[in-house]
């Protein structure tokens, strides 16, 4: 018998991978910025969100074309290139965090080690929990790398930039969606994925939908990455006082801001039954909350 899964217990485990993302991409923060691993050499550039917005249109060209012209094998090898890079910060992180006194060069070995490991566990045996697994690291590390580069005022021009790029990748040119369909079946951790009953496989799964009614939710991995990099920036570059040793008052807020948003955004995929473009939700959402904690932390943001 298959059991189903409440519609909210779904939307609510998709939630918690997010609430991940943000707490592993803030304890990612020390690591990355003491052995100044970033993406830019100049956070404080205003042309960092310019490049990064040309990156993604260009990426997302040659990802269309590969679609149309039906070559899989390239796909995923890039896609596993960028997995795998993306892991071995993780793992690099995580190893300086758990040993601060390790040396940096076993600590590069044992991260790409394990993201080796990880990205052929996730080409061999692609379900729903490996891919969920593999995607919380990757958006956190995605998260934590950006969010690390870009000062506050580039990272709120690049926020405003996605939404409205979202905006009209979904609901004028719609390639996004057709983007989403054609990388659906390489099963590659680009996504989180919330079964709605128990003994749904990912890996035999044959798209986004059946006929019929939906078998699981899903949410791209970059509607997690875009509003966590506003929390990590705010930590990397606002020199307020932390919570719990790791996180200030305005991240806090861009991390309560992204998760209200995130329930609005659920509320509208529910009730209209359809996808909805996710970044003009969560990055309104994030940066009215780090502007919300700003005003309650007494701190300018810029």
């Amino acid at each position: 018998m298959k059991f189903k899964i409440g519609e909210l217990a779904v939307i609510g485990g998709i939630a918690l991978f997010l609430l991940l993302v943000q707490v592993i991409s803030l304890l990612l923060v020390p690591p990355l910025v003491g052995y100044d691993l970033r993406a830019f050499g100049n956070p404080e550039s205003v042309w960092n969100p310019i490049y990064y917005v040309v990156f993604i249109l260009l990426f997302t060209m040659v990802m269309l074309a590969i679609i149309k012209y039906k070559v899989r094998w390239l796909m995923q090898a890039i896609m596993g290139v960028a997995i795998l890079s993306t892991l071995t910060y993780v793992f690099f992180g995580i190893a300086v965090l758990v040993v601060p006194s390790i040396d940096p060069v076993i600590a590069a070995i044992v991260s790409g080690l394990a993201s080796i490991l990880l990205t052929a566990i996730i080409v061999f045996y692609p379900e729903w929990y490996v891919v969920d697994v593999v995607g919380v690291l990757v958006a956190a590390g995605a998260s934590a790398l950006f969010g690390v580069s870009l000062a506050i005022m580039p990272t709120l021009i690049l926020l405003a930039l996605l939404a409205v790029y979202d905006y009209i990748a979904v609901y004028r040119t719609k390639h996004m969606i057709r983007l989403a369909e054609g990388v659906m079946d390489l099963k590659i951790p680009i996504m989180f994925v919330m079964p709605r009953r128990w003994g749904y496989s990912f890996a035999r799964a044959g798209g986004m939908q059946k006929e019929g009614e939906k078998e699981a939710y899903f949410m791209g991995l970059g509607d997690a990455v875009m509003p966590t990099m506003l929390a990590v920036s705010a930590n990397a570059f606002l020199d307020v006082p932390r919570l719990l040793g790791f996180i200030n008052v305005p991240a806090l807020g861009s991390v309560a801001g992204t998760l209200v948003s995130y329930f609005a955004l659920m509320y509208v995929v529910v009730k209209l039954k359809k996808p909805q473009a996710g970044l003009p939700f969560l990055c309104t959402g994030s940066i009215v909350g780090f502007l919300l904690g700003c005003l309650a932390a007494g701190v300018r943001p810029f």
